[in-house]
């Protein structure tokens, strides 16, 4: 009976023996999450929190503009160093810079919060229609927080399972959006941000911890075996 020989995904000349088993390596999941909450804490949390934390003091104005020159700063250091601008901080100025141009037009907070909740409809919008792209947004936005090697993604199967991770996401932004949508119309200010960033947050880390048990199904279907990185000090 034939050994089993175990060889890593990086694009070599020679073609892999018959019933090799590959090997995924990942980074530790502790510099997954640091990575992940970097790019959030730059592209969403920073700019919420300059937001909030000057409404109060200097007004309307002088908030919207703070939060939307934190994520234009953010992208100038990046561009000056040369450095790759990542995806969810394109998108997320994108979308900052609409929703302070309506907000500074019409002078409203609930304008300013309404459009996120648009936007969240938009996404889902967007998660579809990328199915029918080259790739869609989901694997795009994946390699913002953990590249993956081209000799994984040209295999059909994990192909198909991004297109249909697609579908998952942008069903999750769609209740998303309906829920905030409820709760913005029926809720005081200071319940609605309680409740949205809950609800929010639990349905955001449950669709990823399904998404993750998902990936490493397909990657097992593949003859693929996920290995997490030791962790350097």
């Amino acid at each position: 009976m034939p050994s089993t020989a175990t060889e890593s995904l990086v694009p070599t000349p020679a073609a892999p023996a018959p019933g090799a088993t590959r090997t995924l390596e990942l980074p530790h999941p502790r510099s997954l999450l640091k990575t992940a909450a970097f790019r959030l804490l730059e592209s969403t949390i920073a700019p919420l929190v300059l937001f909030y934390g000057l409404l109060s003091v200097t007004g309307l104005r002088v908030g919207l503009l703070a939060a939307l020159g934190w994520s234009y700063a953010a992208m100038l250091v990046r561009m000056r160093g040369q450095k790759r601008i990542p995806g969810i901080l394109l998108l997320g100025a994108a979308l900052l810079t609409v929703r302070t141009g309506l907000a500074l037009a019409t002078g409203s907070v609930f304008v300013y919060f309404l459009q996120p909740t648009l936007a969240t409809f938009v996404l889902a919008g967007l998660f579809l229609v990328s199915i029918r792209s080259s790739q869609p947004l989901v694997e795009r936005l994946a390699h913002d927080f953990c590249p993956l090697p081209d000799s994984l993604m040209s295999t059909g199967k994990l192909r198909q399972f991004f297109l249909q991770l697609s579908l998952l996401w942008a069903l999750v932004y769609a209740i998303n959006g309906v829920a905030t949508l409820i709760l913005l119309l029926t809720s005081s200010l200071g319940t609605f941000l309680v409740l949205r960033t809950i609800g929010s947050t639990a349905l955001t880390v449950s669709a990823i911890a399904c998404s993750y048990l998902w990936f490493r199904s397909s990657l097992r279907r593949e003859g693929v075996v996920l290995r997490w990185a030791t962790l350097r000090p």
